[in-house]
């Protein structure tokens, strides 16, 4: 098989590609000019030039293709990305649709996210059943790839063979900008988290997000979504983790909400808009670490054999890679 992804240079991209290349794909991977290719040097794959601006350009760039893999999304927490978030996951994911379908590929991957599927209630796990709204989503990203999912659902609709996938907080290596959980990883590693807050997540090692996305090509049905993750913890047991994979001891104290809002509110909302300083910490960011976000993965567990590999073994290869490329 010979398959299109976007978002290659990326976290989940750069797994995936790792994976479909040992299944014995070949890989057409559409980069951007200036994209940071660190992820996916030695690796026989072709380059296309462009991105997810035309959807002409898209067409001739997959054409041959059986399958699309769209892994391609801006994430941002920041305010001030509103608009280039919006024009990445939500205009970019209708334009490569459109070019999917006159291309006339087999079936189209869509990478979402659990943010789509919105916060579960307290003491509940989310489905892929549960329901939420744009208005009700906290983040111009989270909007984003719920206005995103909604459009891969409609070109389900309209004729084209789309399989919708959610990962929920993915670890491992290759996690190169880094992602927010991994931040988590090298602060703790650079002891730079001295305190934490409650909340909870649920966390997945990527590379089986990475099968995760294989096994929805193969095995998935057509207008479905999945959600592709594991182990539901609180911040806390994760940090516990650490410290017993580490031996460096994991952070005693807990600060209430209310103190990193402020400083959030403070930094981004006055410093950085009235003073031009770069904000360190997102607005976005404290307002989801007030609720849990735990997620059940039975659904992709039972109908694709989504792997559920020990988290464990994830962190510790997260580990080895920010150690060895030199983050810490």
């Amino acid at each position: 098989m010979k398959a299109f992804i976007t978002g290659a240079t990326g976290f989940i991209g750069g797994n995936l590609v790792r994976l479909l290349l040992t299944d014995g794909h070949q890989v057409r991977a559409l980069v951007r000019p200036q994209s940071d290719r660190r992820n996916l040097d030695g690796l026989p794959i072709e380059f296309v030039e462009g991105d997810l601006n035309d959807s002409q350009q898209l067409t001739e760039q997959i054409a041959g293709c059986e399958v699309v893999f769209h892994v391609a999304a801006h994430y941002s927490l920041w305010i001030k990305d509103s608009a280039a978030i919006y024009r990445a996951n939500v205009t970019g994911t209708e334009n490569i649709l459109k070019a999917a379908q006159q291309a006339r590929v087999k079936r189209f991957i869509h990478t979402s996210s659990v943010a789509a599927i919105g916060v579960p209630p307290a003491g509940t796990r989310a489905t892929e059943a549960s329901q939420t709204t744009v208005e009700s989503l906290v983040s111009d990203y989270k909007k984003s790839k719920f206005l995103g999912e909604q459009a891969a659902l409609q070109a389900a609709q309209n004729g084209l063979d789309v399989v919708i996938v959610n990962p929920s907080t993915p670890i491992g290596a290759f996690d190169i900008k880094p992602t927010p959980t991994g931040e988590i990883i090298l602060r703790f590693l650079q002891d730079r988290m001295p305190a934490y807050v409650h909340t909870g997540l649920n966390l997945i090692d990527v590379e089986d997000v990475a099968r995760g996305h294989l096994l929805a090509w193969q095995k998935g049905r057509r207008g479905e979504r999945y959600i592709l993750g594991h182990r539901n913890v609180t911040l806390q047991e994760m940090l516990q983790l650490l410290a017993t994979i580490t031996g460096k001891p994991a952070p005693k104290f807990a600060v209430p909400h209310w103190l990193p809002l402020t400083v959030a509110v403070v930094d981004e909302k006055i410093l950085a808009r009235y003073f031009g300083k770069t904000p360190q910490v997102s607005y976005y960011s404290v307002q989801m670490s007030q609720h849990a976000m735990y997620y059940d993965s039975t659904k992709a567990v039972r109908e694709l054999g989504l792997p559920q590999s020990p988290i464990e073994g994830a962190m510790t290869k997260a580990i080895n890679w920010f150690e060895a490329n030199g983050y810490v």
